[in-house]
């Protein structure tokens, strides 16, 4: 039997010829990242352990991103753990306040995920990176600790499943309304434990950030990685922004897969994901009952991309926000915050009444930027809207594109009727 994507990575990163689902392996890494909440942790047990040294300074990122510009002098603290760990250890790839951005936006614009190859995470939305054809998964602070001094971690080998793309996004449409479609349809253990693999005609019609949305959300599915074949999109992205070699895997002809569920684009409309789990979805037009808000969140590392930014001014472009809404973007870096500037899109937001933010992870897991008070509703372009996940555990978090939270802000509430 052939072998998925996500085995013929593992294999070659094992050594080994072939894998089949639920085998144990060791795998080298060819990233390891942190942020400033999950890093402290594993630094502390690096340091426990007795580790004096990085396996590669190049194949670790470490980015400050959740609590900066800090909010606290505990947030303060944890930048400054990682501060002083780079700087002991000399790692290549450490960002912070002013040269950084949301880790799953930052490290593709920077080149340092490619295709074929085998990341892991201190961050569950490390699934992001299958966007490029690249097996990325989220880990404990303790593997990552492990995987900076030896380079190396244990995997158990997933089985798949199998979505087969076919037809193209309607108009105002996107990547996120079709993970959430997903999600909604087979739940939010759906695929639990296994790869989510995407590739079929229908591919070629969907944007690299509406991939690194859809592979953003996996782990809201349950899988262990979400991954995309690569194709002239995948490459064009890259190139030029990868500097090194790098391998192309494509699944086998007769690859096992557990399902196969093909996915007609043409047929996906703009959903929102009602509280508390991103698998209590609704269409639009289905949504008679109008739903008050008193916030809209853009941005995070599900939707702070350039082409997020721009489909959110593209709706808020001459309209103001609605009284008692609060409208805050967050771009997802610091380039995707110049580029706004540049195009105009920053001034747009401004004048409809919102806050412009530096790029930070700030309200998407109640951190800073964005808390809710006691039943506050707010429409998010962020991955999840668990009880009290972005503040008070009476609050209500919505899930949408960022074309329905902007038009959602503009009206003051969700509904069948936000387009018109």
């Amino acid at each position: 039997m052939g072998m998925t994507m996500t085995q013929k990575i593992l294999a070659a990163h094992a050594g080994l010829e072939s894998v089949k689902a639920g085998q144990l392996i060791m795998a080298n890494l060819d990233l390891v990242l942190g942020n400033d909440i999950t890093s402290p942790v594993a630094i502390n047990e690096f340091e426990k352990n007795g580790f004096n040294g990085v396996f590669d300074k190049d194949k670790i990122a470490l980015v400050m991103d959740h609590f900066t510009p800090n909010k606290d002098i505990k947030a303060a603290q944890q930048c400054k753990q990682c501060r002083t760990f780079a700087r002991r250890f000399d790692i290549t790839n450490y960002y912070d306040v002013g040269d950084m951005g949301i880790e799953h936006a930052l490290l593709p614009e920077k080149g340092l995920t490619a295709p074929g190859e085998l990341i892991i995470g201190a961050d569950s939305h490390t699934c992001t990176y299958g966007a490029l054809g690249a097996f990325s998964t989220g880990v404990g602070s303790t593997d990552m600790a492990a995987g900076m001094a030896t380079g190396k971690a244990w995997f158990k080998v997933p089985s798949a499943i199998r979505f087969n793309l076919v037809g193209k996004l309607s108009p105002l449409v996107s990547g996120k309304d079709v993970i959430l479609h997903i999600i909604g349809m087979i739940g939010v253990d759906g695929a639990l434990y296994r790869s989510m693999e995407f590739g079929g005609e229908g591919l070629k019609n969907l944007s690299i950030d509406d991939r690194l949305c859809m592979a953003n959300m996996a782990i809201e599915a349950g899988a262990k990685n979400g991954i995309f074949e690569v194709d002239e999109v995948t490459l064009d992205y890259v190139n030029g922004r990868v500097n090194r070699n790098f391998t192309v895997y494509a699944p086998d002809a007769d690859a096992e897969y557990d399902e196969v569920i093909t996915i007609d684009l043409s047929s996906v409309k703009p959903t929102v994901a009602f509280p508390h789990l991103p698998e209590n979805t609704k269409t639009i037009d289905e949504i008679t009952d109008k739903v008050v808000i008193d916030q809209a969140v853009i941005g995070s590392c599900t939707n702070g991309r350039i082409s997020d930014m721009r489909a959110a001014a593209e709706i808020l472009k001459g309209k103001r926000i609605a009284d008692n809404v609060r409208c805050i973007v967050i771009p997802g870096t610091q380039q995707v915050y110049l580029d706004c500037i540049k195009e105009g899109l920053a001034e747009i937001f401004i004048k409809a009444g919102c806050a412009f933010s530096t790029p930070t992870c700030g309200p998407c897991l109640g951190g800073h930027m964005g808390i809710l008070a006691d039943n506050e509703r707010a429409v998010s372009t962020t991955n999840r809207n668990f009880v009290g996940r972005m503040g008070h555990v009476t609050s209500e978090v919505y899930l949408a594109s960022p074309a329905v939270a902007a038009a959602c802000a503009i009206k003051g509430y969700i509904g069948d009727d936000i387009f018109e």
